[in-house]
């Protein structure tokens, strides 16, 4: 691949992608997928051009993945729910790439509807959600808009498995 910054995104989309199909057992001992069929694995996406679909579905979330230096979350967030609108998924979070650190220590952000959303769909209360999963609000300014939670890759991980066995 001739640009190196494109090169770090798939590389940490693979990344993910691979871990969390780890995590959530859906490959073997040698790292193949125990289903090729199944809808649950986790999959990175085909680039869609206009009508981008996110980076990788996660049934029932899209990821959109970013290995960049510079965060900025909320713009992001916004991308994500729009591709998980054209993907036809109900979540859009973002999986931020912490430097120099494994990748179950990424960051996973979710804006405040979705992870409300989330919540309830898991039947459970604020505080309980904060705790099972280690979110951290983030609040900046008084524009809610720009408001999120963020766990890890890991903890996430735990989240879909315990969504997908809610629904």
């Amino acid at each position: 691949m001739a640009n190196p910054s494109k090169a770090r995104g798939t590389a940490w989309e693979s990344a993910v992608r691979d871990y969390l199909n780890e995590a959530l057992g859906l490959v073997d001992e040698s790292g193949r997928l125990k289903d090729i069929f199944s809808a649950l694995n986790v999959r990175r996406a085909a680039q869609e051009g206009a009508k981008d679909v996110g980076d990788v579905h996660c049934a029932p979330f899209v990821l959109e993945c970013k290995d960049v230096k510079s965060a900025a979350v909320p713009t992001w967030l916004r991308q994500a729910h729009v591709e998980a609108f054209h993907a036809g998924y109900p979540y859009g979070v973002v999986v931020h790439k912490l430097r120099r650190a494994n990748v179950h220590r990424g960051r996973v952000h979710f804006g405040v509807r979705t992870w409300t959303r989330v919540r309830v769909a898991l039947d459970l209360t604020t505080e309980e959600t904060r705790e099972r999963y280690a979110f951290v609000p983030v609040v900046r300014g008084l524009d809610s808009g720009r408001w999120y939670l963020t766990t890890d890759v890991a903890r996430f991980a735990q989240l879909v498995a315990d969504l997908r066995a809610a629904l």
